[in-house]
C-alpha cells in the first residue's frame, strides 16, 4: 500500500537498523484494523503503558546519588548514541504514531460505534500525543512535527519544526482533550486521560516553555474543577497500598500480579532489610528542607547540625530515614561506632550492615530514602505503587509559580503554597500561626519561597531534573562536586571524636535551594565522591539520536554535539 502506517514509518525513520516492533499485540498489521470497538479499546489501552510515560531519573539531578557515580546527564558526556536518548526519542514517536493512527481512523467507523465512544477515543489519543510532543520539545527543543501519516518518501524529507510551532500543536491537542474528556471515570480510577489531567499537563509544558499566562490559566482551571484535594497525610499518599488518592490527577497503575511493578526496589532499601542501600538522597536535598520557623538551615536558630533532623519541616523525616529510628524491622544508625543494632521484630542485636564500619557498601553519605517505601515496598523486592504523572500539589505550585513569574502577586499565590505547606504540618491552611505560613512579599522573595516549597514537596518524584534545566540552574549544580561521608577512620577522628556528628557544619543555602559545602570540604570534614560537568552551550538540550541524523539529512543536530 502506498500509505504506510506511521508506527512502521517511525521504526524506519527513528530507529535505523534496530529491531522493529511492526505488529504490537494491541494493533493490527493491515487497514482492516480499527473496525470494531474492541480494536479501538485495545489501541487506546496501548497508549497508557508505562513505557510511554517515562519520568526523568532523579539520578540526573542533585537529589539522588548512586555511591558517588556520575551518569552521562550529570557528567556532561551525553551524546547522540546514549541509550536513554535513543530509547526515549523512539518511544515518544512510537506513541505519537499510534495515537495519530487512532485519530485518523475515527471517521472510518462513524455510525458503527457511538459518537460518545469515538470522541473519548480521539480525546485520549490527542491527550497522549500532546504529552509525548511535550516530552520531546522539553528535552530536544525543535523536533519533527508529524501531524498525520506520511509516505516513506515524505518521511525522509521531514525536518525539524520550531519548538514554538510544536507547542501550539500541543496546545491544540490538549484543548481538544480538555473539551471532550470526562472529569473522571469513577471506579476506573485515573488510568486514562481526564479533563483535569489535560489541564495539569498543559500547565506543566507551558511552565517549562515560560508561557506563564497559559500555565496560570490551565493550572487555575484544573483547580477550579474542584475534582482534587490534597491527600490528608503526606507520607501515605506515596505508598504501594494507596490507590486512587484524591490528590492523584493522572497515574499509570501497577500490579505485581499482572507483571507491572517497580523492580529496582533493592537500590533504595537498607542493607539490613536485604537491599543495597546504594541510591541515597543527597546532602544537597537534605539541606534544602526548611526549619520549623520557615527559614533555611543557615538562617534559622533552630538548626543544629549535630541533630539535623530536629526542628525541620515534617517532610524531611518523611523523605529521609531518621537516624536511630526503626526502619524495615531494624534500627537505622550509620554512626561508625554503632557496630550492632536492634532487630525490632526479634529483640536481638544484629551486625549493623547499614554502617560503613561493618560494610563498605553501606550508604556513602549516611542517608536513606524513606519516601514511598515501607514493608510492602520491600516485600520480595517487587513493588507496585502507582506511577503518578501529575498530582494536585504540583498543580497548586505550578499556579503559584506562574503568577509569581508574571509578577501577579496576590493572596491566591500564598494560598496555593500554604495549602501544600499546611498539609505537611497537618494543620488547617487558615491556621497560619500553627505552621510557617508564607506571607505575600516581593517577587524575588516569593520565587525563593516557591522553589524551596517545590523542592521539599516534590523531592524524588522525577521533576527535579527539568526544574534545574528550565531555571537554568544545571550549569551551577552540575559544575559543583558531590560530597559524602569521610572514610571510616577519618570519619571517627575528624568528625565523631570532634563532636561534629552527624553533619560537620552548616552550609550556606542560596535562594535557589542550593547548598554550598566548599568550606566544610576544605576543612577536611567531607569526602569528594563525584565530579560533575555541564556545558551550558549544549547540555540544556539533548542530542538528536545519531541514527536519525544519518538517515535524514533534513534533521539537523543540536548545537555542539
Amino acid at each position: 500500500m502506498k500509505k504506510i502506517i506511521i508506527y512502521i514509518l517511525t521504526g524506519l525513520l527513528f530507529t535505523g537498523c534496530s529491531k522493529l516492533d511492526l505488529q504490537p499485540l494491541s494493533q493490527g498489521s493491515s487497514e482492516n484494523w480499527y473496525s470494531t470497538e474492541t480494536e479501538f479499546e485495545m489501541a487506546v489501552n496501548d497508549l497508557f503503558r508505562e513505557v510511554f510515560w517515562p519520568r526523568d531519573n532523579d539520578l540526573w539531578s542533585d537529589d539522588l546519588s548512586f555511591r558517588g557515580e556520575v551518569n552521562a546527564m550529570v557528567a556532561g558526556t551525553l551524546n547522540a548514541e546514549t541509550g536513554t536518548v535513543e530509547s526515549r526519542w523512539n518511544d515518544d514517536y512510537k506513541a505519537i504514531a499510534r495515537a495519530t493512527k487512532i485519530i485518523e481512523n475515527i471517521e472510518k467507523v462513524r455510525g458503527t460505534i457511538s459518537d460518545a465512544k469515538l470522541l473519548q477515543y480521539e480525546a485520549n489519543a490527542k491527550f497522549v500525543r500532546a504529552a509525548r510532543y511535550a516530552d520531546l520539545i522539553s528535552h530536544w527543543g525543535d523536533v519533527p512535527l508529524l501531524k498525520n501519516t506520511l509516505t516513506l518518501e515524505e518521511a525522509y524529507q521531514q525536518g525539524r519544526s520550531s519548538r514554538e510551532d510544536v507547542l501550539n500543536f500541543i496546545y491544540e491537542d490538549y484543548d481538544f482533550a480538555i473539551a471532550n474528556l470526562p472529569q473522571s471515570y469513577g471506579s476506573a480510577g485515573n488510568r486514562y486521560g481526564t479533563k483535569g489531567a489535560a489541564l495539569a499537563l498543559k500547565a506543566r509544558i507551558a511552565l517549562y516553555m515560560q508561557d506563564y499566562t497559559t500555565a496560570r490559566d490551565a493550572a487555575k482551571a484544573c483547580i477550579d474543577l474542584n475534582q482534587y484535594t490534597l491527600h490528608p497525610d503526606f507520607r501515605t499518599q506515596f505508598l504501594t497500598s494507596t490507590k486512587n488518592s484524591p490528590e492523584t490527577i493522572f497515574a499509570i497503575p501497577r500490579s505485581v500480579e499482572l507483571g507491572f511493578f517497580e523492580d529496582e526496589t533493592k537500590y533504595y532499601i537498607s542493607r539490613l532489610a536485604g537491599g543495597f542501600g546504594s541510591r541515597n538522597p543527597t546532602y544537597g536535598l537534605f539541606s534544602a528542607f526548611l526549619c520549623e520557623d520557615g527559614k533555611p538551615i543557615d538562617e534559622s536558630p533552630l538548626y543544629d547540625p549535630k541533630n539535623p533532623f530536629a526542628n525541620r519541616d515534617p517532610r524531611l523525616t518523611e523523605t529521609f530515614v531518621e537516624h536511630q529510628t526503626p526502619w524495615l524491622g531494624f534500627i537505622f544508625n550509620p554512626h561508625p561506632d554503632t557496630l550492632d543494632v536492634l532487630n525490632v521484630k526479634t529483640g536481638a542485636k544484629v551486625r549493623n550492615n547499614d554502617n560503613r564500619a561493618r560494610n563498605i557498601n553501606a550508604p556513602f553519605n549516611g542517608l536513606l530514602m524513606k519516601k514511598g517505601i515501607d514493608e510492602d515496598y520491600s516485600d520480595d523486592f517487587r513493588a507496585s505503587p502507582d506511577l503518578v504523572v501529575a498530582r494536585y500539589a504540583d498543580v497548586l505550585l505550578m499556579y503559584a509559580e506562574a503568577k509569581i513569574e508574571l509578577n501577579e502577586l496576590d493572596n491566591t499565590v500564598t494560598d496555593a503554597i500554604n495549602q501544600v505547606r499546611a498539609r505537611a504540618y497537618k494543620k488547617p491552611v487558615a491556621s497560619v500561626s500553627e505552621y510557617p505560613a508564607v506571607t505575600l512579599q516581593d517577587q524575588g522573595t516569593m520565587r525563593k519561597e516557591l522553589r524551596f516549597e517545590r523542592r521539599m514537596e516534590l523531592a524524588l518524584e522525577g521533576l527535579r531534573y527539568m526544574d534545574l534545566m528550565r531555571w537554568r540552574l544545571a550549569e551551577i549544580v552540575f559544575n559543583t562536586p558531590e560530597y559524602g561521608m569521610l572514610d571510616v577512620a577519618e570519619l571517627r577522628t575528624r568528625v565523631v571524636q570532634q563532636g561534629l556528628w552527624f553533619f560537620p557544619g552548616v552550609p550556606e543555602v542560596d535562594e535557589n535551594t542550593l547548598a554550598d559545602f566548599t568550606d566544610i570540604f576544605d576543612a577536611g570534614l567531607l569526602k569528594l565522591y563525584g565530579i560533575r560537568s555541564f556545558d551550558a552551550g549544549k547540555n540544556y538540550l539533548w542530542p538528536i539520536p545519531a541514527k536519525d541524523v544519518l538517515i535524514n539529512s533534513n534533521i539537523k543536530q543540536n548545537p555542539n554535539y
